[in-house]
């Protein structure tokens, strides 16, 4: 491994679904203009099977990528909670095991946490 891409960081990758590109965009523009993420990625066309209320569904979805800090988590989560129009929305954290140091130095300046 090479100082550029250190083994460990504080940093987080955030998986979440909306039901459209509005909802999707709203909540992006929101947890980024509140220094809740760095970045949001929007990715539509999204196709998602679940398990709901005891039936299967497969609806299409906008998946957001999230990039923020761990210590940011729970401070994005209630926001996200707040904006999401879902009853119960995907929140899925993954810890951020290696990337391009600058890039990573630039999410940790890019958030308030």
């Amino acid at each position: 491994m090479t100082s550029s891409s250190p083994a460990t960081t504080d940093l987080l990758l955030c998986y979440c679904t909306c039901p459209d590109a509005a909802s999707a965009r709203a909540i992006a523009e929101s947890i980024v203009n509140e220094k809740l993420a760095a970045c949001v990625s929007r990715l539509p066309g999204v196709s998602s099977t679940y398990r709901w209320q005891d039936a299967v569904r497969t609806d299409s979805e906008e998946l957001l990528l999230i990039k923020t800090t761990a210590a940011g988590f729970e401070a994005l989560k209630s926001r996200l909670l707040q904006l999401h129009p879902y009853e119960t929305p995907e929140l899925i954290a993954v810890p951020v095991q290696a990337g391009h140091a600058a890039y990573l130095d630039w999410v940790r300046a890019n958030t308030a946490a």
